[in-house]
C-alpha cells in the first residue's frame, strides 16, 4: 500500500535533514517539496520507518507493507499545485510498479486514528480519486448509523472509539461536516467497506 503524510515542519530541508538522521529513527521513501522537488530516500523494496503503530485491514505491520510519501506541509496550509502535480506522477508510477489499487492509497490518519492527523482535511483526496489514484465514495442511501463501526472495520480502519472513527472519516471525505454521526457518514463507510471487500477478493470478484 501507499501511505501519505505531511511533514509538519518549517521547510522541506528541515524535513529532509530529519528523515536522513539515524538518531531520529524516522524515514520515508519519498519527500515532495512545496516547489514540486521530489527526493527519494529509501528504495521502494526496503522498509522505511514512516507509519509507526497502527493497522490497515489485516496488515498489522504497515511499515513492512507500504511505501511512505511525505509532503512538505504544516497541515494548515493548502497543498501547493507543483507538489500535487508531482505527487500524481509519483503515485501513478508506484502504483503501476507494485500493482497497488486505489483502495490501498491511504492517509497516515486512516491507519492510526487519534494518534496521527496527516495529511489532514486540507488534502485533496477527491482530486486523486478523479485520476484513479485513490477512492472517493458514493454514499449508500438510507444507511443505519448502527452499522457505522462495522463498516469502518470492514473497510480496513482499525478499531477505535466512535468519535475517532467519525473524525478520521470526515477529515478525509467530509471536512465541512459537523454534528453527530448521520446517515451520510454511515453511507460513506458502507460504500468503502464494499470497495475494500472487492479489493481483497481481487479483480475476478
Amino acid at each position: 500500500m501507499i501511505v501519505i503524510h505531511y511533514t509538519a515542519m518549517a521547510s522541506a530541508k528541515a524535513a529532509l535533514d530529519r528523515l536522513c538522521d539515524p538518531v531520529a529513527e524516522v524515514s520515508a521513501h519519498y519527500l515532495i517539496g512545496r516547489d514540486g522537488t521530489c527526493w527519494q530516500m529509501v528504495d521502494e523494496a526496503a522498509r522505511a520507518w514512516h507509519a509507526g503503530a497502527g493497522s490497515w485491514g489485516d496488515v498489522l505491520d504497515v511499515n513492512s507493507r507500504s511505501i511512505g510519501i511525505e509532503l512538505d506541509n504544516n497541515g494548515q496550509s493548502p497543498f501547493s499545485a507543483p507538489m500535487m502535480d508531482n505527487l500524481e506522477v509519483l503515485l501513478r508510477r508506484i502504483m503501476k510498479r507494485w500493482a497497488i489499487p486505489p483502495e490501498r492509497v491511504i492517509g497516515h490518519s486512516d491507519m492510526a486514528p487519534g494518534r496521527k492527523a496527516d495529511p489532514g482535511p486540507r488534502f485533496d483526496w477527491r482530486r486523486l480519486a478523479r485520476l484513479g489514484l485513490s477512492v472517493w465514495p458514493e454514499p449508500k442511501a438510507n444507511c443505519d448509523v448502527a452499522g457505522f463501526s462495522a463498516s469502518m472495520s470492514a473497510a480496513g480502519y482499525p478499531d477505535a472509539p466512535l468519535d475517532l472513527q467519525l473524525s478520521v472519516l470526515r477529515d478525509r471525505f467530509r471536512p465541512w461536516a459537523q454534528g453527530p454521526l448521520d446517515g451520510t457518514d454511515a453511507g460513506i463507510a458502507a460504500d468503502l467497506a464494499q470497495r475494500f471487500a472487492i479489493d481483497r477478493a481481487g479483480p475476478s470478484a
